[in-house]
């Protein structure tokens, strides 16, 4: 069976069709602007090397063929998916190499950055937000300046030599996480390793961490991080043991770290105050409230957003 099959294909390429047929084939190689422009700027290269290496000559026709009809980077069909070839000549013959296109950079550089933000119970939509999607209406000077000050911090965070950070607190619905969610991706440019959590999710699953055994871990990631970003805080319900064995226990090491912290809140600094005072349990303690603000407070630039409720626009 294989004997016959070979003995077909021998008989068709030394048919006049095959010939025919590749004959057209090369016409069609050598017509093509790139490889034209190749060949032209190669004259060295004998018609003997070049008949041998025609098939490399297609190979790229076909690929460059299939970037200039790009249907984008997942539908790529050429051999590398995202790499577009590029001719060259080594000891007298025709080799190939592969470059991404900018496609393919741009998927790269994404992944990459993606791969310094680690999040905790975040969407999407808040993980890809950039300054240039955030919305400012052109009479609201006062959000156009909290922007950019929130954008000089993503550009100048020095973590581990300035723990300095951010409190950017409003009502529900403006963008205080959306802008949060920007400031990390520009870290993410620079390199930056950010963590960024839902606060409240963040702290019942601290509590579930008991049972696991895995606190001491979870505390470890969340205190190293370079930047932190804690979305929402003052939403969760407070106990004791979050207020000082979790929450405690980060901002100390961050503070002697010199990391910086982002929050956002819907509350002001004493508004968050008085919140850490009243544990559901413990009543009143407003010293370990005040412990818990003197972590905050003094390493933080407070930016009051105002604005109207965007969620339901």
């Amino acid at each position: 069976m294989m004997d016959s099959i070979q003995s077909a294909m021998r008989d068709f390429m030394n048919s006049e069709q095959f010939e025919e047929r590749f004959a057209q084939a090369q016409t069609r190689i050598f017509n093509n602007e790139r490889v034209k422009a190749f060949l032209s700027s190669h004259p060295e290269l004998s018609e003997d090397v070049i008949t041998q290496d025609v098939m490399k000559l297609y190979e790229y026709k076909k690929e460059w063929e299939n970037c200039d009809q790009c249907p984008g980077l997942s539908q790529c069909p050429n051999l590398m998916q995202g790499y577009q070839p590029e001719l060259y000549v080594e000891r007298g013959r025709i080799y190939t190499r592969y470059n991404p296109c900018f496609l393919k950079v741009e998927d790269n550089e994404f992944k990459r950055r993606k791969h310094l933000i680690k999040s905790y119970y975040i969407p999407n939509e808040i993980l890809n937000a950039t300054f240039s999607d955030l919305h400012i209406d052109t009479e609201d000077e006062e959000r156009s300046k909290i922007a950019q000050q929130a954008l000089e911090f993503a550009h100048e965070a020095l973590p581990g030599e300035d723990g300095s950070g951010l409190y950017i607190h409003g009502s529900f619905g403006v963008g205080k996480t959306f802008i949060a969610g920007a400031v990390a991706n520009v870290l993410a440019e620079r390199g930056v390793k950010t963590i960024m959590m839902y606060a409240p999710d963040f702290f019942r699953e601290m509590k579930q961490a008991i049972a696991e055994g895995t606190v001491q871990e979870k505390l470890e990631e969340v205190q190293q991080a370079e930047v932190l970003i804690m979305d929402d805080i003052g939403a969760e319900t407070m106990s004791g043991w979050i207020r000082d064995d979790v929450l405690g226990v980060i901002l100390q090491q961050r503070m002697m770290e010199k990391l910086p912290t982002i929050y956002t809140s819907n509350f002001d600094y004493d508004e968050l105050e008085n919140h850490m005072a009243y544990s559901h349990k413990g009543g009143e303690e407003r010293v370990k409230a005040q412990r818990i603000m003197e972590r905050i407070r003094p390493f933080t630039s407070p930016l009051y957003l105002t604005g109207k409720n965007r969620r339901h626009n």
